[in-house]
């Protein structure tokens, strides 16, 4: 036991069924072009209708593929038309990884503009500076090892000559 909405609803699909077969049938006689749309238009569907029904698709894209001899002079086959879908979702997934890419480094190169003129980041004079001091401290650290180590040698040449000096004042000879 149906309702007779669903009977309704299953009466309409028949009906436009039976419109899309007409359309083709037209279509096939008339030597046009036989696409999708064109037929979906003629038929007075939805294109999803079409989609939805794999079987009325299967049949558009056969008819599709038949020469007419009237204005086709080479028919498309459903394999050039799945390898040129096939490209085509390849470009898609590359273009997509590409436009990703791109955003991220304007996302990045933005954020750092606007991280320099908050104030927030370091301004490039600033970054300088700052490679200048830790330069200038690693000379400073250097420059105190050899003065801490001259300091020792003078130290230890004072030493040796006040003993030099004791040891001429003590000695015999002095007089």
């Amino acid at each position: 036991m149906t309702s007779p909405m669903v009977e309704g609803k299953r009466a309409d699909s028949a009906r436009r069924r039976e419109r899309v077969l007409q359309a083709l049938e037209a279509a096939l006689r008339g030597g046009q072009d036989i696409t999708v749309s064109g037929l979906a238009r003629a038929a007075r569907v939805d294109r999803t209708f079409l989609y939805r029904h794999r079987d009325l698709l299967e049949r558009v894209h056969a008819a599709a593929t038949i020469p007419t001899g009237l204005g086709r002079t080479a028919a498309v086959s459903k394999a050039s038309l799945q390898t040129d879908l096939a490209n085509a979702l390849e470009r898609n997934t590359r273009l997509t990884v590409r436009i990703q890419q791109l955003e991220k480094r304007l996302s990045e190169d933005f954020g750092m503009t606007v991280w320099t003129e908050s104030g927030l980041g370091a301004s490039a004079d600033l970054d300088q500076l700052q490679r200048r001091i830790s330069a200038l401290e690693q000379e400073l650290v250097h420059s105190q090892g050899e003065l801490e180590e001259r300091t020792q040698e003078l130290e230890a040449a004072r030493a040796a000559n006040r003993e030099l000096t004791r040891a001429l004042n003590q000695s015999p000879h002095a007089t």
